[in-house]
């Protein structure tokens, strides 16, 4: 569910200088984290008719069909992203693809993480305010993924596009991660969307 602060947040805009960015909580995305072992073929080929996609098995990579994206997180563990509404449905297919005697499991994770949107042409220039890795445009492109930190909180970050990333966080640092992109962001403009 989205946290009431930052929906009240959605409906203002905080104006600076420069192009800016876009700022939005993605309060309509579902979250499932899937574990299992990539080694297993039946695995993989189960989950792939599900979600009708192959689970991306290479470091910092992600596949995504429609409204349906894979995040590699670590060699046997993905987080699933789809429409909210699609939650129950996915997690009811998904757990019987992966049947009683595999070892694997999944994990419904919408209520624990939030996802904001960055966007615009100054995005890489806020995270690099407060995230170690190399998010040059050659080095971290679209599709990539990678945990890091921003701001000292614990993220999954994700490009979509050249400007456009989502950055995932723990609800409990949801609102100081908030708070902390609006700022990190004045240098540039920051328009914070409604979600």
């Amino acid at each position: 569910m989205a946290d009431a602060r930052l929906q009240a947040q959605a409906a203002i805009v905080v104006v600076g200088s420069g192009r800016g960015i876009r700022l939005a909580e993605r309060a309509d995305l579902g979250k499932l984290e899937l574990r299992g072992d990539p080694q297993e073929r039946a695995f993989l080929g189960a989950i792939g008719r599900v979600l009708d996609l192959l689970l991306p098995v290479e470091p910092g990579s992600s596949a995504s069909k429609g409204d349906i994206t894979a995040l590699w997180q670590a060699p046997d563990r993905w987080l699933i992203t789809c429409p909210l509404s699609d939650v129950p449905l996915f997690a009811k297919l998904l757990r019987e693809a992966i049947g009683p005697d595999r070892h694997a499991a999944l994990c419904e994770v919408s209520d624990g993480r939030v996802a904001f949107s960055l966007a615009g042409p100054n995005a890489r220039d806020v995270l690099a305010k407060g995230c170690p890795l190399d998010l040059h445009p050659k080095q971290f492109r679209p599709g990539r993924v990678a945990g890091s930190l921003l701001a000292k909180a614990e993220i999954l970050l994700h490009c979509q596009a050249p400007d456009h990333f989502d950055v995932y966080v723990a609800r409990s640092f949801a609102g100081y991660l908030w708070a902390w992109l609006e700022d990190a962001g004045l240098d540039y403009g920051v328009l914070v969307a409604p979600s």
